[in-house]
């Protein structure tokens, strides 16, 4: 995919994103509301791990923390990170949403990821925490089937995420406190 001469003169937006595990090793994936199949069946739209830009100064440790507290309703304290990944992974937008998505000022995103272990119940998630909501479901799948599920265009960023973060996708020993 080639990118538009106008493409190449916008900047990418700085980004965090959450791989959240669970003690199973599971990852919780979201769908969101504003593609095609949102509000049908599990097995339609289009789904992600939570997301969300870096506000000016802030810390990426603080915004990934802010950001799974919008979408999710989850608080800090149900949450720990496992790992920051080393690098900043980036992608752009595909050509037909450049210049709509991200408020038309971004070619794509420049992404912090880190995995988070959760220590809470499903009933601590809220997806009504933001007005609109973000996402209307989650599941709960193995790390390596999300690159075959339906995550669109973010599908590269996964594929190496299931990689990197395949350590933390192992059922987490109990603990003793």
């Amino acid at each position: 995919m080639s990118t538009s001469p106008h493409a190449e003169s916008l900047p990418y937006r700085p980004n965090v994103a959450a791989m959240i595990f669970r003690a199973d090793g599971r990852i919780l994936i979201a769908r969101r509301t504003d593609q095609p199949g949102a509000g049908g069946p599990l097995s339609e739209g289009i789904w992600q791990c939570p997301q969300g830009g870096i506000d000016d100064g802030e810390e990426p440790e603080t915004a990934v923390f802010r950001e799974v507290h919008e979408e999710l309703g989850l608080p800090s304290g149900l949450l720990h990170i496992l790992q920051e990944h080393p690098d900043w992974i980036t992608y752009d937008l595909p050509e037909y949403l450049i210049g709509k998505a991200l408020g038309g000022r971004f070619r794509g995103q420049t992404q912090k990821w880190f995995a988070l272990a959760f220590t809470g119940t499903d009933a601590d998630i809220r997806l009504d925490a933001q007005t609109p909501p973000e996402f209307d479901a989650i599941q709960w799948i193995e790390l390596a089937d999300l690159p075959s599920g339906n995550v669109g265009f973010k599908k590269p960023i996964y594929e190496r995420l299931v990689q990197d973060f395949a350590p933390f996708a192992a059922p987490a020993h109990p603990s003793s406190t």
